[in-house]
């Protein structure tokens, strides 16, 4: 769990504002202190020091979270695949051969 930062607002568009210092990677989950899932990261924007983070959530209520501490849950957070060698578990895709030249 990585602190994220406060919430400052509830924008009109539906999203909760808050300010961080880091730039979280999108579609992060976003939890509060209870780990009770808020929503996740659809943007970051502003300064890359101290950017603002737009979180898109799945509560009722967002409105109450404004003045809150919010956290990136890394737990749950969708991991990249690796770059270790192991893509190819099973089959190997065979290369199709080159097209011959017509004279």
């Amino acid at each position: 769990m990585k602190r994220l930062g406060k919430v400052s607002h509830y924008a009109k568009q539906g999203f909760l504002i808050l300010r961080s210092t880091f730039a979280p990677a999108l579609n992060d989950p976003v939890v509060d202190k209870n780990l009770q899932l808020i929503g996740t990261v659809k943007d970051v924007f502003g300064p890359v020091n101290y950017p603002y983070v737009a979180v898109k959530p799945r509560v009722k209520d967002p409105q109450k979270y404004v003045g809150e501490v919010l956290y990136i849950d890394e737990r749950k957070r969708k991991r990249a695949p690796s770059k270790t060698g192991k893509k190819h578990r099973g089959k190997v895709k065979k290369k199709r051969p080159a097209p011959q030249r017509r004279g």
